[in-house]
């Protein structure tokens, strides 16, 4: 029936007894699903299970919508996988969200996913997560239909972080979008980081002494922080180095409305990274994006660009 990738990330764990999991999209794998994490382990140590969290290929609201929902991820799959193989879990249950699956409603789902195919024991619901196709379904009728089939259902303790920060995905995506990258490592719990592959650009950086490696995202449906220049680390051929990474339309250079990502790596000496893969953390933004009077003004500029990521970093 469910069309699903099982990612193993405790090859060693005896899974007989069934799994303790908890289910949503966790799109950047925020503190606050760290905490929901925390407490599918703690759930799974006490009833002797495994803990797993279920997750999809794709958005949802992708597979249904088409072309008329762009997601804005903050994480690629293989960065969420990643992220969630570091918080001690047994595993991920990717699903291939469908037309078929959406229409199960949420007994279906539960008997015919969590049950029969996943063998769940134990299943976390968060205060505001719903599933199924019957919308009017709820942590209630979540309870009963568990008890009908021998799965344990409990409800998740919200997060509360100690700023009084709501934590979200869509938090996050706000703050990224206006260019405050810090509240976003707060909600995180880590820096933003995008991947990619450098990608020839057109040489200006070099022209006035600031070379430049220009990002291609290996995932177009990731979210780009707004214009601007930020003070970043860029990770590639196993070294890190400091940058000032501009993303903007490069106005002094009249490069039109074609957006660019390019980093200038500091006390970076080696040759040019065409076809390399780079990570860039983000860490903060120092200044929007401004159009200069001349190539001389922002040379000048680029200089105390250079010298303030020196002391943010």
């Amino acid at each position: 029936m469910a069309n699903y990738t099982f990612h193993t990330f405790k090859h060693n764990a005896d899974a007989a007894q069934g799994y303790c999991a908890a289910i949503g999209f966790f799109d950047g794998v925020h503190r606050g699903h760290q905490f929901l994490i925390d407490q599918v382990k703690a759930e799974a140590a006490k009833r002797g299970l495994q803990p797993i969290v279920i997750s999809f290929e794709e958005h949802p609201r992708l597979a249904l919508s088409g072309a008329r929902y762009w997601p804005e991820l903050l994480t690629t799959n293989e960065q969420k996988l990643q992220l969630l193989a570091q918080t001690g879990l047994t595993g991920c249950a990717m699903l291939n969200f469908n037309h078929e699956m959406s229409m199960l409603t949420s007994r279906e789902f539960m008997e015919l996913i969590l049950k029969k195919e996943l063998n769940v024991k134990c299943l976390l619901v968060g205060y505001d997560h719903h599933f199924g196709s019957d919308l009017s379904a709820g942590f209630k009728d979540y309870v009963r239909y568990g008890r009908e089939l021998g799965i344990e259902v409990l409800r998740e303790r919200p997060f509360m972080a100690e700023d009084e920060l709501r934590v979200s995905s869509s938090a996050a995506r706000r703050f990224l979008t206006g260019g405050n990258v810090e509240m976003a490592r707060t909600c995180l719990g880590r820096p933003y980081v995008l991947e990619g592959t450098v990608v020839e650009g057109h040489h200006a950086g070099t022209l006035m002494g600031y070379p430049t490696a220009n990002l291609r995202p290996e995932c177009e449906e990731q979210l780009i922080p707004g214009r601007g220049v930020y003070a970043v680390r860029v990770e590639v051929g196993g070294f890190t180095y400091k940058a000032m990474l501009n993303i903007g339309w490069r106005p002094t250079l009249d490069n039109g409305t074609d957006q660019t990502i390019e980093a200038h790596l500091l006390d970076y000496e080696g040759g040019a990274l065409y076809g390399q893969h780079i990570k860039i953390a983000f860490y903060r933004r120092i200044r929007d994006e401004h159009r200069f009077s001349s190539i001389e003004a922002l040379q000048k500029q680029l200089a105390l660009d250079a010298d303030k990521v020196r002391e943010v970093l």
